[in-house]
């Protein structure tokens, strides 16, 4: 029997790791096939992508595109992790803190940013997680990189006592973290910051209307077809027969893509056969899904 395949979109609760929720699905769907497109902290919540069986391979192409998070950053006060879950390092008054400086502040973190993820993450290092290397007592620097935040709005600004509180809506590229933007602002105020809370709100075309609790999966285990997440996720192309066949065997193919890629190609009947790219006057396959 051929086990169905497509995403499952799951509102995380908090203080579950992705791979727990990985471990849950897994169980539900009865596959060992199960991943997930872009880790959540166990602090956070919100939409976590995953992919059950042949949709496991279009994960890593659903991991560039952007993502949406509502989060509250706390100024005045540094941890070692950059967000609530670590030790205070660094207290400072925000008694001169002004609701004008702390939306400035915000607005510098927009655009092109040469951002340097918290060492407590799960990027690795000679093949380990960062987060491995600091528990075990390493000093971990991690290069900048790239990141891109299309947009940041602040929707509150709260003063109490000798703290300062922000709400912010984000959406940015994957690969932001919203810690970071929490530490630099902080940083940028002379102050210190870090996050309390966090959930995501979208990935790519999958948002929270779209995503379920683990306890409504474990009674009905909704899952997005592997066609219709294709159709969503990217632009889609529809072939004719010999198209199709060809396609069929990743075969280049000579016909000119919507996009440069990736983009879902299609049989004439509507199944999803691959993801493929322009190159010249070709098509090349980037990731075949039937055969």
């Amino acid at each position: 029997m051929t086990r169905p395949s497509g995403l499952v979109v799951v509102d995380k609760p908090g203080g579950l790791t992705s791979h727990d929720v990985v471990g849950r699905v897994r169980r539900l769907a009865d596959t060992r096939k199960v991943g997930h497109a872009g880790t959540l902290d166990p602090m956070a919540t919100g939409v976590l992508v995953l992919g059950v069986n042949r949709a496991t391979r279009l994960l890593g192409h659903l991991m560039l595109t952007e993502k949406r998070y509502a989060a509250t950053v706390r100024l005045g006060v540094s941890t070692t992790t950059d967000d609530a879950e670590g030790e205070v390092v660094a207290t400072s008054p925000t008694d001169a803190l002004t609701e004008d400086a702390v939306r400035a502040g915000f607005a510098s973190q927009v655009g092109e940013l040469d951002q340097v993820p918290s060492a407590v993450s799960a990027i690795k290092v000679d093949g380990r997680r960062a987060y491995q290397r600091v528990r075990e007592g390493e000093d971990v620097v991690l290069p900048s990189r790239r990141v891109t935040v299309h947009e940041l709005t602040v929707t509150a600004v709260r003063t109490e006592a000798a703290t300062c509180e922000a709400d912010i809506e984000v959406r940015c590229s994957s690969g932001t973290y919203i810690r970071a933007i929490a530490r630099d602002v902080g940083v940028a105020l002379g102050v210190g910051g870090h996050l309390t809370a966090l959930r995501r709100t979208a990935v790519g075309p999958f948002d929270l209307t779209r995503a379920s609790t683990l306890e409504a999966l474990a009674e009905d285990l909704a899952m997005v077809p592997l066609g219709e997440a294709a159709r969503a996720a990217f632009s889609a192309y529809d072939l004719d027969e010999q198209q199709a066949v060809d396609v069929r065997f990743g075969r280049r193919v000579r016909l000119t893509l919507p996009s440069p890629g990736p983009v879902a190609l299609f049989a004439p009947d509507g199944e999803f056969l691959a993801l493929y790219e322009q190159q010249g006057e070709h098509a090349r396959a980037v990731a075949v899904f039937v055969g």
